[in-house]
């Protein structure tokens, strides 16, 4: 038995809530679609991956990230085990009772953020980028679609796909940003197609196959997306209504940039013409209602 009866409420929900709010609009407007249950379930999954992926990205010593990401571990473990601490893995573990999420699913999200934290991660290799793609994406969707009330192959196969489409629509964006970190999350296959082979992300990007490098990777989401589309077909589209507005958000963001010209690409600072925080409400109003 977890802390907490399927159906009662989690002291920690409202702070859980402004949390998600403050971080994400994109997910906030999509998810709050959702009834009450199902809402303060992902929205504990949300807070739960900030909190891990903040342990990742911020400075600090290396030995105390990866301890910090195994207290996590200890603390997935034992709130599955029916003893959580924090409110987020209390909120977890009624959710694991009410909607069947994984531990695995939530551990491989662990195992993603410590790729980066002991990274950075520069120019990987396909299959590695696919596992770190998998793991702190679409692990985050396999918990999602258990919540939405679609567990099965159909609901497997959108938190696949579009997991894949909506971080690599991620990176394809922060290319300078992740730069400036020193990192480069484009495949080594790719970079070296065309002629890239420094391991120097801010020479990468200063290469003058940047844009036709980057333009190939982008192609690699845009793919990502059909194939989520083909998975919402399998679905029922009322359950996945929340993805459905992630996946507009993230597709009109990957198509602006994609009609950006080389010298826009090359600038690498594309997310000045993403859509804006009117265009998403208007995507999340559009398939609210419907």
């Amino acid at each position: 038995m977890s802390a907490l009866n399927a159906g009662s409420v989690n002291p920690g929900d409202a702070d859980i809530a402004r949390r998600v709010r403050a971080a994400s609009s994109s997910f906030y407007w999509a998810m709050r679609l959702l009834p009450g249950e199902r809402r303060r379930a992902i929205f504990a999954v949300y807070a739960f991956c900030r909190e891990v992926d903040d342990i990742a990205d911020e400075p600090g010593d290396l030995a105390d990230k990866l301890e910090a990401l195994d207290e996590w571990r200890n603390e997935i473990d034992d709130a599955f085990a029916g003893k959580p601490h924090d409110p987020v893995s209390v909120a977890l573990a009624a959710a694991r009772d009410r909607f069947g999420l994984r531990s695995k699913d939530l551990i491989a999200v662990i195992d993603g953020m410590e790729m980066d934290a002991t990274g950075p991660i520069v120019a990987p290799d396909a299959a590695t980028l696919d596992l770190y793609c998998d793991r702190v994406a679409s692990a985050v969707g396999r918990s999602c679609v258990r919540i939405f009330g679609e567990p099965g192959e159909a609901g497997q196969s959108l938190a696949h796909h579009l997991g894949r489409a909506l971080q690599l629509t991620n990176i394809a964006r922060d290319v300078a940003e992740d730069a400036a970190d020193g990192r480069l999350y484009l495949p080594r296959e790719v970079l070296e197609a065309h002629g890239i082979t420094t391991t120097d992300p801010q020479a990468a990007i200063r290469h003058p196959a940047y844009p036709a490098a980057w333009r190939v990777f982008a192609a690699l989401a845009g793919a990502q997306f059909d194939k989520a589309e083909e998975a919402f077909d399998a679905c029922d589209a009322a359950m996945v209504r929340p993805a459905r507005i992630m996946a507009e958000v993230y597709r009109l963001n990957l198509d602006r940039m994609l009609a950006l010209d080389d010298a826009a690409i090359a600038d690498a600072s594309v997310s000045k013409h993403l859509v804006g925080k009117w265009t998403k409400l208007a995507i999340a109003f559009r398939y609210g209602v419907l």
